[in-house]
């Protein structure tokens, strides 16, 4: 697959912007030198303990927000990372501080052998939390085997509680699939159970109170998600449901207790009173979160991306493949890290910008 965005050296990560220029009151303050003792640290002083690695492009839906209607062309298999290859990045960015991994894709449970990947990954020393993203779908055959492997946390995909919204939505059946994944993974102890659900005008802003109420008997933590702008998903900000907006709507029918605020979180959380569950509210956005950002993000080709909406990416894969050592990856991995920007260029910017489309790059 050919994209339109630049697949750049290490040394010109991001410099068809300057990362120094930050509004006055973003409150970072920017210095290149600051990333050269600590790999994973960038110019303003943030550390990246998060890595996300996509694990395949492909999935078993097309959700409207994620894949271009018209499909794609996927990347040949031999130019995706290969399981040692995986391996070998997530031990190098352990040793360097990374403490949480999650993966993602397309569906990483279409990943062939990703028991074994679970399970050498679970092993790195210092590694607290191994996470995933999945629609579900095919949570039900392999939850006992990931668990047994090491997966200690889970995201699962739902965009509404109707089964004919579902199948508009994804283009695919497999609703109660995905009801029996959430049950499942409750019954597995995973806790809190988090459940991502993009909020689209026109389309599920209607359910808010819906999912709002599925929290009282159910330990899940559904956190609603702007629309984000990705080529070929038709963003608009029509279809833009403002964080603030959904949280009102809640509000006018529940009270909402906030939850101890993480600075590096990208959900405000809250609980209704006598429900199990609680929401999150996710306002990437109308409210981006960019000066606590802790996370990397790896393609399932092997690119380094230092930020989700970030232009610019460093091929991990085709150095590792010319034959670069550990310390010559770390190079790579720091000087991309220190070049990272204070924050993203705003959505309207970003509808105008190159980028991948969602599903390559991992949710």
């Amino acid at each position: 697959m050919v994209y339109s965005l630049p697949i750049l050296p290490a040394e010109a990560v991001n410099q068809a912007e300057d990362p120094a220029r930050v509004p006055e009151d973003f409150g970072l303050t920017y210095d290149p030198a600051r990333s050269e003792a600590d790999v994973l640290t960038d110019g303003f002083g943030r550390r990246h303990t998060y890595l996300r690695i996509s694990l395949i492009e492909h999935c078993n839906l097309r959700c409207r927000y994620c894949m271009p209607e018209e499909g794609l062309d996927w990347t040949p298999p031999e130019h995706l990372l290969t399981d040692e290859e995986i391996i070998r990045l997530a031990r190098l960015f352990v040793s360097q501080g990374v403490t949480k991994i999650r993966l993602t894709g397309g569906e990483p449970l279409l990943r062939k052998g990703i028991e074994r990947i679970v399970a050498e990954l679970a092993r790195l020393p210092g590694l607290r939390a191994l996470a995933m993203t999945t629609n579900g779908l095919l949570l039900p055959k392999k939850l006992d085997r990931l668990q047994a492997a090491g997966l200690t946390q889970l995201n699962i995909s739902l965009d509404t509680l109707r089964p004919e919204r579902f199948e508009i939505l994804t283009r695919r059946k497999g609703f109660e699939q995905v009801l029996r994944a959430i049950d499942l993974a409750i019954a597995r102890g995973y806790r809190p159970l988090k459940v991502n659900c993009v909020v689209l005008r026109g389309f599920n802003e209607d359910e808010l109170l819906d999912f709002a109420a599925w929290t009282k008997d159910r330990p899940v933590e559904v956190r609603f998600i702007e629309f984000m702008p990705f080529d070929g998903n038709g963003w608009n900000d029509a279809q833009l449901v403002p964080a603030a907006e959904m949280r009102a709507r809640i509000e006018a029918r529940y009270p909402l207790e906030p939850i101890a605020f993480d600075p590096h979180g990208t959900a405000r959380l809250f609980r209704i009173p006598g429900h199990q569950g609680r929401l999150g509210f996710i306002a990437s956005m109308t409210e981006p979160f960019c000066e606590g950002c802790n996370r990397l993000r790896i393609t399932a080709d092997g690119s380094l991306k230092v930020c989700l909406f970030g232009r610019a990416e460093v091929s991990l894969r085709d150095a590792m493949r010319r034959g670069a050592s550990d310390e010559e990856l770390l190079a790579l991995i720091s000087a991309a890290v220190g070049r990272k920007h204070a924050r993203h260029a705003g959505m309207y910017n970003l509808a105008r910008m190159p980028n991948r489309p969602m599903i390559t790059i991992g949710g």
